[in-house]
């Protein structure tokens, strides 16, 4: 096992991984290669995460995220890392729905009267893949067809969900998502839809393998600890994971600071200058949710304000040289786009608005505004807008 010869700084990483990730420019070409180079785009907020992958696509707007989703399907709405939706690039997908089917089980949080067994949610998962074989189906819609397939007990509502009852199926949406034979298609009216993807995941070892290589690619280095936060997965099965990986020569250990971290084998080279340029990050941006350790991204008075009890991504962040400086908020009205950023305050010196970053906040707002399709009004004051709930 090599390692490089100094230790690599944040400044280095923070670099690379804005490169890699598009947002050091030039700009990806599509949205499913900027999609790829983050690991997906979190769209839990739909509107973020097109933001998110045209921010890092060249001359891109939200309706081509728009149009890479619904028309030309080289992306997919779908459930992602920490069970939570993300856009995918559908060519990835076996490998996702691959690592994800092998991540180990949590804790199971629903009482014994609730659960269902293994042989129930292979039926469950079956009754999915058949029922949306081609088909667009509403939950209602889908609830029906898999008690058609199944029997009264996969739709018996019994699972708490938002002052309401869910059926019992719900439960396992994730893993029929996981599993390759359920994916979100485009909304019916106010109704979420659901489809198929008609992939057949990659098998789980080799498909865990290449997730770990692609996020140290995007993200080292980076520890077990960071790859296991990102997944939300057990850090001792992370260690072992990264161990295995280490003795067949797929990643080997750097010094990263003041820490041991991993990059991908013979992936040691890091730029000599600091990031450079100011970015908006919208919602849950990958680089923030994704980038470690957490609190050299939001050094100082950014730990406060930019984070909510610690979790990143419940504020849209103002990025000067790969840190967080800030955080800012838009609201529309008609074509225009009310963009406010307020920085840190007091700034430090590297992430002070002088001129020249001042005038990259402009050109900013503005390719903002240009992304959402609308006109920017940019003004530098006060956020009075809470974290996202």
């Amino acid at each position: 096992m090599t390692s490089i010869p100094s230790p690599v700084t944040w400044a280095q990483a923070a670099t690379r991984r804005m490169s890699r990730q598009f947002l050091a420019g030039p700009t990806g070409p599509t949205p499913a290669a900027a999609t790829a180079a983050m690991l997906g785009a979190h769209a839990q907020v739909l509107s973020a995460a097109e933001l998110s992958v045209a921010l890092r696509t060249a001359d891109a707007t939200r309706a081509d995220v728009r149009a890479a989703l619904w028309e030309d399907r080289s992306l997919v709405k779908t459930y992602g890392p920490r069970g939570t939706v993300h856009l995918l690039p559908a060519a990835d997908l076996p490998l996702w729905t691959g690592a994800l089917s092998a991540l180990p089980a949590g804790p199971q949080p629903l009482p014994p009267d609730v659960r269902m067994s293994t042989a129930q949610t292979d039926e469950v998962v079956a009754a999915i893949g058949d029922a949306l074989a081609g088909a667009e189906l509403t939950v209602d819609e889908l609830t029906d067809a898999i008690v058609a397939r199944t029997g009264p007990w996969a739709g018996e509502r019994v699972m708490d969900a938002f002052q309401d009852k869910w059926p019992r199926w719900r439960q396992m949406t994730h893993t029929a998502a996981h599993r390759g034979v359920l994916c979100f298609g485009p909304n019916r009216g106010r109704n979420v839809t659901y489809t198929s993807p008609g992939v057949r995941p990659d098998e789980g070892t080799r498909a865990l393998a290449a997730l770990v290589e692609r996020y140290l690619y995007a993200y080292g280095p980076a520890t077990p600890q960071h790859f296991a936060k990102w997944l939300a997965a057990p850090a001792g099965w992370a260690g072992t994971l990264f161990t295995t990986l280490a003795g067949e020569g797929r990643i080997e250990e750097v010094a990263f600071e003041d820490t041991r971290a991993w990059v991908v084998a013979g992936d040691t080279e890091f730029p000599a200058g600091p990031a450079r340029g100011v970015r908006l990050l919208p919602y849950f941006d990958a680089f923030t949710i994704a980038s470690q350790p957490r609190e050299r991204l939001f050094p100082g008075a950014a730990w406060g304000r930019a984070l909510s009890r610690g979790q990143a991504g419940n504020y849209p962040v103002l990025l000067v040289d790969g840190t967080v400086a800030g955080v800012w908020h838009q609201r529309r009205s008609g074509r225009r786009i009310a963009i406010t950023v307020e920085p840190l305050t007091p700034p430090t010196p590297a992430t002070r608005l002088n001129a020249a970053r001042t005038r990259q906040l402009e050109a900013e707002a503005e390719r903002v505004a240009a992304i959402l399709e609308g006109t920017a009004e940019l003004t530098v004051g006060t956020v009075t807008v809470g974290p996202h709930a």
